[in-house]
């Protein structure tokens, strides 16, 4: 682990690259199957879902620490098998995936309702298998917006506090985040340290921002430009976005 203040800086973009992938696999694979299919119950699933967007953060985490600690149902489970959650990276990747999940849930799922359904049945009806549609259609046409969830997520658990403080700790040189490390370097009276990494957050947050404008730009043209039609060699479909062949 690289000591010194940067420590805090290459930890949090670590925990937030890992939860951030993590969250596109779950949000979309949830957003999908919402989305195109009828599921019993799902206004609690969605519920569920979107709850740690609106339950303060040390409310997420302290329910997470009552889920993975040693007494906690999936805790003693894995402390059975020799596998410790509760203060560790993991502890800071769960608790990032878990509170930037539903901005990736939100996007995602409102970037596939904006797909035109009548590019998907024009794709049908050339003979195109669900999976290659899924594939070659569908995912090119909601990029712009699962992009934005994406840039959206990765900043939520870059500045993810509470939970994280609370199942992971703010262990210097194990667990402690940039938002961690700055919250003690203004309880030690540290400014200087304190406003290395505000200057750093801003940075960050002014690329995310930056990301989330392109893709927003990247929908519009997509969605003025994006059609269908059949190429002339022996692929069944040819996808066109804004005049670039798939």
């Amino acid at each position: 682990m690289m000591p010194g203040p940067l420590q805090p800086v290459v930890f949090s973009l670590g925990v937030a690259t890992m939860a951030t992938l993590v969250t596109l696999a779950v949000g979309l694979a949830m957003a999908r199957l919402l989305t195109y299919r009828h599921i019993h119950f799902q206004g609690f699933w969605e519920t569920l879902i979107m709850l740690p967007m609106v339950f303060p953060p040390t409310i997420t985490g302290y329910l997470l620490l009552l889920m993975l600690g040693k007494r906690g149902p999936v805790g003693a489970l894995l402390s059975g098998i020799g596998v410790q959650v509760v203060f560790t990276r993991m502890a800071a990747v769960i608790a990032a995936v878990v509170v930037s999940l539903p901005l990736m849930y939100q996007n995602c799922k409102a970037a596939l309702s904006s797909v035109d359904q009548r590019l998907i049945d024009a794709a049908r009806t050339l003979g195109i298998d669900e999976g290659r549609l899924w594939r070659r259609v569908t995912i090119p046409l909601a990029a712009p917006g699962i992009l934005s969830g994406v840039a959206l997520s990765f900043a939520r658990a870059l500045g993810e506090f509470g939970a994280t403080l609370m199942i992971a700790g703010n262990i210097p040189g194990r667990t402690q985040t940039i938002p961690l490390a700055l919250y003690s370097a203004v309880e030690g009276s540290r400014s200087t340290e304190a406003n290395v990494y505000l200057g750093i957050t801003v940075a960050l947050s002014f690329v995310v921002i930056g990301l989330v404008g392109i893709g927003e730009r990247r929908a519009r043209t997509l969605r003025g430009k994006g059609r269908i039609t059949r190429h002339n060699d022996a692929r069944p479909l040819f996808f066109t976005m804004g005049g670039a062949s798939r």
